[in-house]
């Protein structure tokens, strides 16, 4: 054999070694933020925390100012106290005191018709001897008759004004309390929505407001990022797809950090040409997938995204 193709020998062997897929794979951290909005507007009074600060499950975070909604909470909370009253007063009746003034009506009305029936019976007996006239006695008759009629309202009165309301009437109002009650428990929800808490333990990564500014209803004053948000991006080639699984446990490495146990929880369906950062070892013609794998919370807390790490299956 000439000594030339003895030459290219080595070459070829180590090219087609070059074939294998690698052991490791080279990949970056990521992080899942969680940006903190508003969904009301108005001007920040509180910042709570820093950059780079740890906060703890329902820590203050921020809070804009509330002067308008306390107002409008506080205008619920009456028109709520009116209903009720108001409802109170027809399941109630009238008060005692309009009943008694009713009662003392009935008794000035009972004793004029005893006065109207007596003068009645002494005209009639007085027009049978022909001492008064007809006229006269119709007039007494009519008198009597009123009198009469005006006790019968009297009494209807009393006893309507010891009734409570009609239920249609009651019906209606307890309508108006469970409206009154649910724009209260609305302005309750507005007022709550204008202070906000972390929702999970996590690192402030980034305060986008400063106090005194305004911030519009839903953009975000503070993005946190929680431990258990952290994750690895890395890309395989397409002949090492096989061997990856979600749930398959792959070891984290980086510059300064020991191993760290990670689980693939995610495989892209569809193929890159080449990774979107410069930490791949994959040439750019070939085809690339992308895979997440995720340390636990506790491991996840020192890293950082866009850190390198480098990634061995087990």
């Amino acid at each position: 054999m000439p000594v030339s193709r003895l030459c290219w020998l080595p070459l070829l062997l180590l090219a087609g070694c070059s074939r294998e897929a690698p052991t490791a794979y080279q990949g970056y951290v990521e992080g899942e933020f969680v940006a903190l909005a508003a969904s009301q507007s108005g001007r920040l009074t509180q910042l709570a925390v820093k950059r780079g600060q740890q906060v703890k499950t329902g820590a203050a975070v921020f809070a804009l100012d509330t002067d308008n909604e306390v107002a409008a909470r506080r205008q619920r909370q009456q028109q709520l106290a009116a209903a009720q009253a108001q409802l109170d007063d027809l399941r109630t009746g009238k008060r005692p005191q309009e009943i008694e003034v009713t009662q003392a009506q009935l008794a000035a009305a009972e004793a004029e018709a005893r006065r109207a029936a007596q003068q009645r019976q002494r005209d009639e007996a007085q027009f049978q001897a022909g001492g008064v006239s007809q006229a006269q006695l119709e007039q007494s008759r009519a008198a009597d008759l009123a009198a009469a009629a005006n006790v019968l309202q009297l009494r209807r009165e009393l006893d309507v004004a010891r009734l409570p309301g009609r239920a249609a009437q009651m019906q209606a109002q307890a309508a108006q309390v469970e409206a009154a009650r649910a724009a209260l428990a609305q302005a309750d929800w507005t007022l709550n929505q204008k202070a906000l808490h972390a929702p999970a333990a996590a690192l402030v990564f980034d305060t986008l407001y400063r106090e005194g500014e305004w911030v519009a209803a839903g953009s975000p004053v503070v993005r946190l990022l929680p431990p258990g948000n952290i994750k690895v991006r890395f890309f395989v080639p397409q002949a090492a797809l096989a061997s990856l699984a979600p749930g398959r446990e792959v070891t984290l490495g980086c510059d300064g950090c020991t191993a760290i146990p990670a689980r693939i929880d995610y495989i892209a369906t569809e193929a890159e040409y080449t990774p979107p950062v410069i930490y791949s070892n994959d040439t750019r013609d070939k085809l690339v997938f992308m895979v997440e794998a995720r340390p636990a919370p506790a491991q996840a807390a020192g890293l950082h995204p866009g850190q390198p790490m480098t990634v061995t299956p087990r």
